[in-house]
């Protein structure tokens, strides 16, 4: 620059400045934006997400938040390729068995330090378990659901069943014999969708004392099929192949598949997520009534597995604290109460399970919120490793011995042998 007039000189360095009050996610005259990709999907909770994305923007001209839609289908996948392309948003949703890879693999902030003392107390420790690799904490654990069993209450009635409650729930072998009892007439007492059968069996295995995933000193994660483990799926395969009380035809299906044969009364109880219960409000019949029972207990009572939805920041994101800001924003108890109800399911926070709206009785609120102090992280959450046993191992094994194919025997072996064989890669 030596010998260019002085203004050149000013001008070249105005727009050197400029370009760097810009950069890294800014705005003009130095606003910050934050790229939040949200994977709200239902109207509710979508027009929930977007309004608090309004009433943050209102409040904080200087760090505006940029609503972005992703889809469940495909999260994974998209996340990884815009971590590896230094593209990914600043706040991230996705769901805590997602999160190992990532958090080990760098891709996302450290919580620890950013997180304000009000949201850290709020949600209980086992809920925070379910984020928690190492010694971080990579996402913050905001909504959960348990599973329960949806019921007809007319053939519910009809039965003469006892009712179960969370005060007083089915064990499993009641539960056994309560479908027995519900089916008959060319229907079944129970449709189980077991699409995607690991995670319904492990996490209702919590329930009977069912672990799977043993660490050992050492820290190395090791897989063994024991007696408490084997309460749920023994249970299902007699339902299905001796008793006769469960359909075999949804064993292939989806939760959504088995909604339509329900509200015909071909099945008396379908095991679905709690937040199925927009999808049958919104499609049951005309006078079609329903109800919510918890789902069966055992050893360890109402225990169940929950990978709640998370919400994180991404490792290089230029404004982790201006991120942290709108996450403490989005999950003020007031504000997680409308997610849950957007959602049809539970807030983790102490505060929010407090309110009103969650303890009516009617679509079942009540029961649902009665199942939160059970709710536990799901055994796999912490296992690095997981996706690919789940989809080599694990999967192909349930399928065939629910379908009848191979026998407890052989399903122990391989959950275990080739199991083992698959997590030890990721731990050496």
């Amino acid at each position: 620059m030596r010998g260019r007039p002085s203004w050149i000189l000013a001008l070249v360095l105005t727009v050197v400045l400029a370009g760097c009050a810009g950069g890294g996610g800014g705005g003009g005259h130095g606003r910050i934006t934050l790229r939040f990709q949200s994977l709200a999907w239902q109207q509710e909770s979508v027009a929930v997400n977007k309004e608090l994305v309004r009433e943050w923007n209102a409040a904080h001209p200087d760090v505006r938040v940029e609503y972005v839609q992703g889809s469940w289908d495909s999260v994974h996948d998209q996340l990884l390729t815009s971590f590896e392309g230094g593209e990914a948003p600043d706040i991230i949703h996705d769901a805590s068995d997602d999160l190992a890879d990532f958090a080990y693999g760098g891709y996302l902030a450290d919580l620890t330090g950013l997180l304000p003392a009000r949201l850290k107390s709020d949600i209980p420790h086992r809920s925070w378990e379910t984020t928690t690799f190492g010694h971080g904490i990579y996402g913050v654990p905001f909504l959960q659901e348990p599973r329960v069993l949806i019921a007809n209450t007319r053939l519910l009635e009809e039965s003469g069943v006892r009712i179960p409650t969370p005060a007083r729930p089915w064990s499993w072998d009641e539960f056994r014999q309560a479908s027995k009892r519900l089916s008959g007439g060319g229907g079944h007492g129970v449709a189980w969708p077991l699409k995607e059968p690991v995670s319904a069996t492990l996490n209702l295995s919590l329930s009977a004392g069912g672990r799977l995933f043993h660490r050992g000193p050492d820290g190395r994660v090791t897989v063994r099929f024991e007696a408490a483990d084997q309460v749920v799926p023994r249970t299902l395969r007699e339902q299905v192949g001796t008793d006769h009380s469960a359909s075999p035809s949804t064993l292939g299906s989806g939760g959504s598949d088995t909604l339509p044969g329900f509200f015909a009364g071909k099945y008396a109880m379908v095991p679905l997520g709690f937040s199925y219960r927009q999808q049958i409000r919104q499609q049951a019949p005309k006078g079609f009534a329903w109800q919510v029972l918890p789902a069966p207990a055992g050893a360890d009572g109402l225990a169940q597995g929950v990978s709640p939805q998370t919400l994180s920041i991404a490792e290089d994101s230029p404004h982790k604290k201006e991120a942290a800001a709108f996450l403490d924003f989005l999950l003020q108890p007031e504000n997680m109460v409308r997610l849950a109800l957007g959602d049809w399911m539970l807030p983790t926070g102490t505060r929010a399970l407090q309110a009103p709206a969650l303890h009516r009785t009617a679509y079942g609120w009540a029961t649902g919120t009665a199942l939160a102090a059970g709710l536990r992280s799901a055994p796999a959450q912490s296992v690095r490793g997981y996706p690919e046993w789940k989809d080599k191992v694990a999967t192909p094994a349930f399928q065939e011995y629910y379908s009848g194919a191979i026998g407890l025997d052989e399903l122990r072996e391989r959950l275990e042998k080739d199991g083992n064989l698959v997590l030890a890669r990721y731990q050496r």
